[in-house]
């Protein structure tokens, strides 16, 4: 049964699969860190192992990234002693939102912050290699950051945080719906999409496209 429960759960990954595989064939030099859908590391450590496997052969990534502390400890340990490197995440856990029922910060709360610098140590000593802190005080993040000898990844976070993540739709403004207070736009993409393609239509409409030099 724990065989077939495994086997049935794997079958439907294709999505993180195909789109980890589109990154590793982008890039040249950097890490990839596939993140572990949910449902693939929550019920125990023998589905977090198999599932990591599995992403890793058939992606060709480098590391997994899986949320949560204290409560994944156990799928850390097992994937790594593979040989599987493993990300942590803390802090706004999106797998999890339902449960939070927000969006807004987390660990503003002394006893959420308190379980998260906790969490941390205990993914550092489970064998995580870096750990990602989203939308947590920044104070807090530099308290962790410091208290750790690996390094960790903000989203929202702050700028004591050793890396810094922007999602590439809302960096070049294709997004314009999402408007938290740490993202940057560098181009706003959504107003030049947007133009063309009604310029697109009204060119079709008026027959002005294809004129002459666009046909054979």
């Amino acid at each position: 049964m724990r065989q077939v429960l495994i086997s049935s759960l794997l079958a439907i990954a294709p999505a993180m699969i195909y789109h980890a595989q589109s990154g590793v064939r982008g890039v040249k030099r950097c890490l990839v860190v596939v993140d572990m859908p949910f449902g693939y590391y929550q019920s125990n450590s023998e589905i977090a192992l198999a599932s990591a496997i599995k992403m890793m052969k058939e992606t060709g990534g480098h590391s997994v990234k899986l949320e949560g502390g204290e409560e994944a400890l156990d799928s850390v340990k097992k994937i790594v002693s593979a040989g599987i490197p493993v990300m942590g995440h803390l802090g706004l856990t999106p797998q999890s939102i339902y449960k939070f029922g927000t969006y807004t910060v987390r660990a503003k709360e002394t006893d959420e912050a308190a379980k998260l610098k906790k969490d941390a140590l205990l993914l550092q000593e489970a064998g995580a290699f870096a750990i990602v802190l989203e939308k947590i005080p920044a104070a807090l993040a530099k308290e962790v950051s410091e208290s750790l000898h690996i390094p960790t990844i903000g989203i929202g976070a702050g700028g004591a945080c050793d890396g810094q993540v922007l999602v590439m739709h809302d960096m070049l403004g294709i997004n314009v719906e999402f408007k938290p207070r740490f993202l940057r736009k560098y181009l706003n993409l959504y107003e030049q999409i947007d133009g063309a393609v009604k310029q697109y239509i009204s060119d079709v409409k008026s027959s002005d496209f294809p004129n002459e030099n666009e046909q054979y």
